[in-house]
């Protein structure tokens, strides 16, 4: 439903929303376009007009591949150390009737077949063990690192210390406003035809992260928060080895109250 003088395409925009899982085309994300994501992410609000956020567009092949390389092997260290599944354990879902009833996490629908019958035991020692003696997570990080090295574009996204600092409420505001511009981000490439991913595998292990601090110069007055990947998506694509689906949202009556917080919503 839309109200009177709402534009239609804001709503599609927000309710069709994606996260690109797979491959992007190869085709080079033309400057002008790229401007543009960056003066929607300008555009977002921010506390006292603070604009606390700063970016850094990569295109270099050789920096895509460095960057490529350690999403990879941090992929591998996740999966064969066990960290991955154990650190976001209660996000998982095995059936559609489990994510319908819950309405969060992942639906783990997309396995390598080896795997398919251990998937209610995948975090069991044993499970853990089959998919490194199967070689799953040298294959995973593989995968990983193929996905970010065949991406014609990456961001990062860092924030001005000035504002971000942790533990005091301008860290919070300056957090909150980097949310929104890249918000903004998210609901643009969309109708550009473009997909975006999040890099986070890099982000659980600091060592890696450090390489990446390293290989874009972070000076010491900013910090790199996130790093992105951004392409043209394409008509078709074949699902990376594990993957997942995560289209369900909580009913309105799962997280929002009417005047206090002892009455839910009634749908």
């Amino acid at each position: 439903m839309t109200t009177p003088g709402m534009d239609a395409r804001l709503l599609d925009a927000i309710f069709g929303r994606r996260t690109t899982n797979g491959p992007f085309k190869p085709d080079p994300v033309p400057k002008e376009v790229q401007h543009l994501l960056l003066q929607a992410a300008g555009a977002a609000p921010s506390h006292f007009n603070s604009q606390p956020w700063r970016f850094v567009l990569i295109e270099n092949r050789g920096t895509i591949e460095q960057v490529a390389e350690i999403s990879g092997q941090s992929m591998t260290t996740l999966i064969e150390q066990g960290l991955f599944f154990n650190r976001y354990k209660k996000y998982f879902r095995f059936t559609e009737a489990e994510m319908d009833a819950r309405r969060d996490g992942i639906h783990l629908d997309h396995l390598p077949a080896p795997l398919r019958p251990f998937t209610q035991h995948v975090f069991s020692d044993a499970a853990q063990g089959l998919m490194r003696k199967l070689g799953v997570p040298r294959k995973l990080g593989e995968d990983n690192r193929k996905l970010v090295a065949g991406s014609p574009l990456l961001l990062a996204v860092l924030l001005d210390k000035e504002e971000y600092r942790p533990g005091e409420l301008s860290g919070f505001y300056s957090v909150f406003g980097m949310g929104a511009a890249m918000e903004n981000i998210w609901l643009t490439v969309g109708p550009l035809g473009l997909g975006i991913q999040f890099i986070s595998t890099p982000m659980e292990l600091p060592e890696q992260w450090a390489k990446l601090k390293s290989l874009l110069q972070v000076p010491p007055e900013l910090e790199l928060m996130a790093v992105y990947r951004l392409g043209f998506v394409p008509e078709t694509g074949n699902r990376p080895s594990i993957d997942w689906s995560s289209r369900h949202r909580k009913r309105l009556s799962q997280y929002v109250y009417r005047e206090t917080c002892t009455q839910p919503e009634q749908e």
